[in-house]
């Protein structure tokens, strides 16, 4: 008995190596919640709809990053210390996902971004990748459409200036600004602020003096950016609000009521992109 016992252990043991183990670090608590559980729900349905890769089982060790840039770098030290994971997913947030990328890259274990935008993820990281766009290119795409879409002469930009990817796409937002517009005074103010503040008055109070086409608010948490345009709104602010891929969720809608109608951001999805036959089940 105690032979077929320990056989049968021995067994167990050689199917749990056998299963390929994906790191995942998201922020499912914190400011970037939102966005961390939904990445969350999209990379489980990978899984349910991919469980096996060379008839091996592919299982999900999540760990939360808690919306810390302390704490990213820690889980993904501990994905691959304790957990010995084969690949690493993560993190929305490029303000996260920066410093998780430093540790994946210098133990060489590979790591794929699905949403972080700010180029310095995966530079010079020959371990790093990502499957969204970058920041330069955000940045500009936005430009052009306040430009040439919304006619928009005049832009103000309110930052989180705590936040990497806040700042980097602020910069490239505004020189492409300036390019189309071909006035380099058509960015009329710049201000900015800390994650997590509550009251915005000194930024929309300069952001009004200056009575900008467009107001573009690249937070790095959605909910700063709701608070930002209700409070604009009830300052009287008639500017027309562009934003960032963080405002792809449905709690922005929640948290800024009516101050958000009107109000334009870029994303990843193409509603006009090919049809295959994939996306037809969705």
């Amino acid at each position: 008995m105690k032979k077929i016992l320990f056989v049968l252990l021995i067994l167990f043991a050689v199917v749990a190596l056998s299963a390929i183990r994906i790191g995942v670090f998201e922020p499912l608590t914190g400011a970037f919640a939102a966005g961390g559980q939904l990445t969350l729900k999209g990379i489980r349905l990978a899984n349910e709809m991919y469980p096996t890769v060379l008839n091996q089982k592919v299982e999900l060790i999540v760990l939360d990053n808690k919306t810390d840039k302390v704490e990213a770098a820690n889980a993904v030290t501990r994905l691959i210390q304790v957990y010995n994971v084969s690949a690493i997913i993560g993190s929305y947030g490029s303000s996260l996902a920066i410093p998780g990328s430093e540790v994946a890259n210098k133990m060489k274990v590979p790591m794929v971004g699905c949403s972080p935008t700010n180029p310095l993820v995966t530079k010079d990281k020959e371990y790093v990748f990502r499957v969204c766009f970058i920041d330069p290119f955000q940045g500009r795409v936005m430009a052009k459409f306040a430009v040439e879409t919304l006619g928009a002469k005049t832009a103000f930009i309110i930052q989180d200036i705590s936040s990497d990817y806040s700042v980097g796409l602020a910069h490239y937002f505004r020189n492409a600004f300036i390019e189309f517009t071909k006035n380099s005074k058509s960015v009329v103010g710049v201000a900015s602020y800390q994650g997590g503040d509550q009251d915005f008055t000194a930024q929309l109070t300069l952001a009004k003096s200056k009575n900008p086409d467009v107001l573009f608010i690249p937070a790095g948490s959605y909910g700063d950016a709701a608070l930002i345009m209700k409070q604009a709104r009830e300052m009287g602010i008639k500017s027309i609000f562009l934003g960032g891929d963080t405002w792809e969720v449905p709690e922005i809608v929640e948290v800024g009521g009516n101050a958000v109608e009107g109000a334009y951001f870029s994303t990843h999805f193409d509603e006009k992109a090919m049809t295959t036959e994939m996306t037809k089940k969705f």
